[in-house]
Formats: C-alpha cells, sequence, structure tokens
C-alpha cells in the first residue's frame, strides 16, 4: 500500500494497522501508533520480533498488506540499515562517501559545490573522521564505517532519522560520538527512530519505548514501556 502524507511538515509519523508478511510468514500484524515530531524513540525486541522490518516499511520499502503508514509531508527521510547498501570495497574516500550525503543539491552529473565540500569536512570532523578524509572507505573499520556513514547523513538533512541497530560492532568510543550525533538531531527537533538491543543505552538516552513481538506490545515513556520485555 501506498505512504499518505499529511499536510503539515511538522505532522507525527503515523501507523495504522501495519501489517507485513513475507510470503506466508506475519513479520509485523496490525501495528498502531503515532510517532511525534522532534521525538526519539528505541524500537525493541526479541529476535524475529519485526523491529527492522518496521523500520524497512516505514521507508517504503517494504509493501503492505494491510495497513498504512502516514509520513509528515515533505520531510525528508534518512535511513541507516543494519547492513549499509555499500560495497566497503569500492573505490570511494571516506571524503568522497560523506559528500554523496549533499547529492540532492549537485545532481548526479555534476561536481559538488564548495560548499557541499566543506559541509562534508565539517560533518567528518563531528563524528571523528576530520583526519582521515582521503582514506579509501576499503581501510576503515566498522566503527568507522559506521561514523562515515552517520556524516553522510548529516548532509542529507532529514527530518526523519531511521537507524537500525546504529551502534553494533562498534567499539565505546565510536558508541559515544554517534550517541552524541543523535542527541544534536534530538534537539535540532528532528525524529529519531532507532533499532536497539543495548537497554541500558535505550535507558539512558531515549525518552520513549517500542516494544514489538511482530505487534505492539507496549508503546510509551521508556522506564514504563520497558517492563514489557519481560511479559
Amino acid at each position: 500500500m501506498a505512504h499518505a502524507r499529511n499536510d503539515s511538515e511538522a505532522g507525527p509519523i503515523v501507523l495504522r494497522d501495519v501489517t507485513v508478511r513475507y510470503g506466508r510468514r506475519t513479520a509485523l500484524e496490525g501495528v498502531s501508533g503515532e510517532f511525534p515530531p522532534g521525538s526519539l524513540t528505541a524500537v525493541v525486541g526479541a529476535n524475529g520480533a519485526g523491529k527492522s522490518t518496521l523500520l524497512a516499511a516505514i521507508a517504503g520499502r517494504l509493501r503492505l498488506v494491510g495497513g498504512s503508514v502516514q509520513l509528515p509531508a515533505g520531510s525528508r527521510l534518512g535511513f541507516l540499515p543494519q547492513r549499509a547498501a555499500i560495497d566497503p570495497d569500492y573505490p570511494l574516500t571516506v571524503a568522497e562517501l560523506v559528500t554523496l550525503g549533499g547529492w540532492r543539491r549537485f545532481g548526479a552529473f555534476r561536481s559538488p559545490q564548495a560548499s557541499v565540500r566543506t559541509e562534508a569536512m565539517e560533518a567528518a570532523a563531528t563524528v571523528g573522521l576530520g583526519g582521515s578524509l582521503k582514506r579509501r572507505i576499503v581501510t576503515l573499520s566498522a566503527g568507522e564505517l559506521q561514523r562515515a556513514l552517520f556524516a553522510r547523513l548529516m548532509l542529507e538533512e532529514p527530518a526523519v532519522i531511521l537507524l537500525d541497530e546504529p551502534f553494533a560492532a562498534v567499539d565505546a568510543q565510536t558508541t559515544t560520538v554517534l550517541l552524541d550525533q543523535l542527541a544534536r538531531w534530538h534537539r535540532d527537533g528532528r525524529t529519531v527512530i532507532a533499532v536497539l538491543h543495548d537497554l541500558a543505552l535505550v535507558r539512558a538516552w531515549f525518552p520513549t519505548t517500542l516494544v514489538l513481538a511482530r505487534r505492539c506490545v507496549s508503546w510509551g515513556p521508556t522506564e514504563s514501556a520497558l517492563p514489557a520485555l519481560a511479559s
């Protein structure tokens, strides 16, 4: 089913009975609720609970067999999947990868403007890669590549940011850097939805949590929603 759009750029993301199936297997069933504009929400649940499916459905990458996803009109959406759709062996430098986040401003057949290149340098510096701009991405660790992908998202300037296990396979220092960026997005009034498994991070950083088990088990303030995981 198509994604509907409302009339307000600052509106919520609204899920109405969202249902997704892979063949005969139901991945999500009847999930309804709202992500208010500017909210910061963790999505948690056991393996196979439908967390990644939910993000892909919001991003419009999956066909719904029932229900709808309503996005704010005109809101740019940034999506960082769990396994980035990027070949780490592709001959890109860090600077080139980050700059690609601004492609809407220069298109597929033009070189990026100086302003975009400057923004890319600043974004790389923000995530701790200011000294790595000329490195090929094949030389990056998993944590460094994740930092570069966060910097690319910064250039996309999304109003809605979807992150699927953004801190998986990265070290504690990288996690801190990326959490700081996530907090900046939240302060800027962007809507951030992140799939996470580390409940300590959820409690420390996320005011709202959605607990999934293919259906919505609990959705609300984190400290009241998380106990539903044990039920």
